[in-house]
């Protein structure tokens, strides 16, 4: 298996340009809080139901809060024949270099 790929915000973003698909794995107050618009939410426990759910011919950047659980998934995904990448930093990051947010409501947070 390939060595799991290392993206930075800025790369994730040129990447969601390009027709990836940003893929968030936290939990569903995490989602609801704050996350990148566009975004597809499955989180990190329920992926293995959903693997069969993505298309093969797309990158997959995964994201989390700060990029453990969507180190896992990433490797999940690969595991299973997919191509995906790794938000490093993951949400904190993201917000951080200025990636727009959104949430169910109020201010996005991503803390």
């Amino acid at each position: 298996m390939d060595e799991q790929r290392l993206v930075s915000p800025e790369e994730a973003q040129r990447l969601l340009r390009e027709g990836a698909l940003l893929l968030d794995v936290r939990n569903d107050d995490e989602w609801a809080e704050g996350r990148a618009p566009g975004a597809m939410h499955v989180a990190l426990a329920d992926l293995p139901d959903h693997v069969n759910d993505f298309d093969a011919t797309r990158m997959i950047v995964c994201v989390c809060r700060s990029g453990g659980r969507s180190h896992r998934a990433a490797l999940f995904l690969m595991e299973h024949g997919l191509t995906a990448a790794n938000l490093d930093g993951g949400m904190l990051a993201w917000a951080e270099a200025g990636g727009p947010l959104e949430s169910d409501g109020g201010e996005p947070t991503v803390a």
